[in-house]
C-alpha cells in the first residue's frame, strides 16, 4: 500500500508528524518498533520529572518509584497505537529497514510513500570504558527498574540528566558522587549555572569531581562497583549510573539504501527545513543530534511534515527561540546564544542575582541569576533595547521565567518590551522586568554591559 507520508518512529517528533499528515487529509503511515511514546513517555522526562517532585515532596523511594510507574502509565495511555489509530493513523508495529527513498520494509510488509521522515531518537551512549560492561551499571533507560533505594551511587557525567538524577537520589537519602570529565558541570550552559549547581550539590551533601575521568571499571562484589579515577583516587559505590551522552537509533534502518548521510558521530544531518541529504527524506527528533528536548522534536515533526506535504512551502525550525531546562533545584533555563557567543555580535549583557529579587528572598531561595543578552538590530541598532538574542535564568521557577523571553525572541520584538511590561509582584518573573530595565538605566547600582568571551 502507499501512503502519501512514511513516519519512522512513535516517539514526540514521529508522532508530530504523523498527527499533522493526518489533519491534512493525507495517508500517513507510522511504524513503530515497541510502544508509541517514545523514550520521553518510558525511560526520558516523564519518569525522571516524577522521580524529581516526589524526591522533592520527601516521599520514600518506593513509593517514588510506584509513582514513576503510575505516571508513565497515565500520560501513556494518551498516546498509545489505538488512539493514533483513532485518528487516523496507519500504526505499523515492528522495526523498519529501508529499501529506497520511498520505501520500507517491516516484517513481510513493504510500506512505500513518496515522502518520509526519520524519527527513530537516540538511546544512552554507553563508552567503550575499560571493564564498565562487566561491572553494575545503569542509564537512564535501566535506572526505572530500580526498586530498593540505593545506598550509594556513582553518576558518570555532569551534564543535564547526571545532575538531575544525582540530585534526586541524593535526596532520597543516597550517596551521590558526579563524575565529569571536563572543568564545569553542565558545560553547555554559562559558566556561572554550573558554578551554582555545584556550589548547591557541595551544600547537600553530593561530592562533585569536576575535570576527572575515570579511567577502569571495577565489579568489587556482587553488590557494588568500583572506578579508578586519573588523578590516582578510587570511588566505589552500589551503583554506577552512566549519563555522557546518547547515540543516534539507526542500527538495522539501512540508511544508505535511501541515499542518507550521517555524520561522524552517526547522527543524521539535516537544514533549517529538516530535509536529508536525500531528496523526500527528512529527519527530526534526537536522531539529528540538534537540540534534543521532546518539546523541540514536537515542533520539528510538524514543521517536516509540512514542509513535505504542502510543496512548496517551506517552513523554517528556528532553534534560536527554543528553550530548554534543566530540572535540577534551581533549575536553568536557557534560550538563545550564552554570553560567549554573543560577544562577537556586539551583544550586551543585563545580569541580576537572584539575592535581588523579592520573591526569591521570601522563598528564602537565592541561588541563581538572570542573565538577558541583546544586541543591534540590523537597521535601527539598539534602538529600544534592540533585539534579545539569548537568556539564561538560574532560580527556583526559571523553568517557567524562561519563556516570556522566548516569545519575546519568537515575535521580534525589542527588547524594551520586556521593561515596558508590569510584572505582577512580588512574581519570580519581576526579575525579568528588572534585567531587562539595564539596557537603559542605572537599576540599583547594576547596567547592562558589553559582551565578553569565556
Amino acid at each position: 500500500m502507499t501512503h502519501d507520508l512514511l513516519v519512522i518512529g512513535g516517539g514526540a517528533g514521529g508522532m508530530a508528524a504523523a498527527r499533522t499528515a493526518a489533519r491534512l487529509g493525507k495517508t500517513v503511515a507510522l511504524v513503530q518498533d515497541g510502544e508509541v511514546g517514545g523514550d520521553c513517555t518510558f525511560t526520558g522526562c516523564v519518569p525522571s520529572k516524577t522521580l524529581i517532585e516526589a524526591a522533592a515532596q520527601g516521599a520514600p523511594f518506593d513509593r517514588a518509584m510506584q509513582r514513576v510507574q503510575d505516571t508513565v502509565a497515565r500520560i501513556a495511555a494518551t498516546e498509545t497505537a489505538q488512539v493514533l489509530r483513532g485518528e487516523g493513523i496507519d500504526v505499523i508495529e515492528g522495526r523498519a529497514r529501508l529499501v529506497g527513498p520511498g520505501a520500507a520494509v517491516v516484517g513481510e510488509r513493504t510500506v512505500r510513500a513518496p515522502r518520509l521522515v526519520l524519527a527513530t531518537g537516540a538511546s544512552p551512549l554507553v563508552p567503550d570504558l575499560p571493564g564498565l560492561r562487566d561491572g553494575r551499571y545503569l542509564t537512564n533507560e535501566s535506572v526505572w527498574d530500580l526498586r530498593e533505594r540505593p545506598a550509594s551511587v556513582i553518576v558518570l557525567g555532569g551534564g543535564a540528566i547526571g545532575c538531575e538524577l544525582a540530585q534526586a537520589f541524593a535526596r532520597f537519602g543516597t550517596r551521590v558522587t558526579v563524575v565529569e570529565a571536563l572543568d564545569r558541570l553542565l558545560a553547555k550552559e554559562e559558566p556561572g549555572a554550573g558554578r551554582v549547581v555545584a556550589e548547591v550539590f557541595t551544600r547537600e551533601g553530593i561530592a562533585v569531581c569536576t575535570g576527572t575521568k575515570v579511567t577502569r571499571v571495577h565489579r568489587s562484589s556482587p553488590g557494588s562497583v568500583r572506578v579508578d579515577l586519573d588523578d590516582g583516587s578510587t570511588a566505589e559505590a552500589d551503583w554506577l549510573l552512566v549519563a555522557v551522552g546518547r547515540r543516534p537509533n539507526t542500527d538495522g534502518l539501512d540508511l544508505q539504501a535511501a541515499g542518507v548521510n550521517v555524520d561522524d558521530r552517526g547522527f543524521i544531518p539535516v537544514d533549517d527545513r529538516l530535509r536529508t541529504s536525500a531528496d523526500g527524506v527528512h529527519a527530526v527528533g534526537d536522531v539529528t543530534g540538534w537540540l534534543q528536548f521532546t518539546h523541540a522534536a514536537d515542533e520539528m515533526g510538524r514543521t517536516a511534515a509540512l514542509n513535505a506535504l504542502r510543496r512548496p512551502l517551506r517552513l523554517r525550525f528556528r532553534s534560536d527561540a527554543v528553550p530548554w531546562v534543566t530540572f535540577t533545584q534551581p533549575e536553568v533555563a536557557r534560550v538563545g546564544l550564552t554570553e560567549a557567543e554573543a560577544a562577537t555580535r556586539h551583544g550586551r549583557v543585563a545580569y541580576l542575582p537572584m539575592t535581588e529579587v523579592d520573591r526569591a528572598i521570601a522563598a528564602d531561595r537565592t541561588d541563581g541569576f538572570i542573565k538577558l543578552i541583546a544586541g543591534p538590530r540590523r537597521m535601527t541598532g539598539n534602538l529600544a533595547g534592540g533585539r534579545l538574542l539569548g537568556a539564561t535564568i538560574v532560580a527556583e521557577r526559571a523553568g517557567e521565567m524562561i519563556h516570556e523571553v522566548a516569545v519575546a525572541m519568537r515575535s521580534g520584538a525589542f527588547t524594551g518590551r520586556l521593561a515596558q511590561t508590569v510584572h505582577a509582584y512580588p512574581t519570580w518573573s519581576t526579575g525579568i522586568r528588572s534585567a531587562a530595565a539595564q539596557f537603559f538605566v542605572d537599576h540599583n547600582g547594576r547596567r547592562a554591559e558589553p559582551a565578553a568571551a569565556e
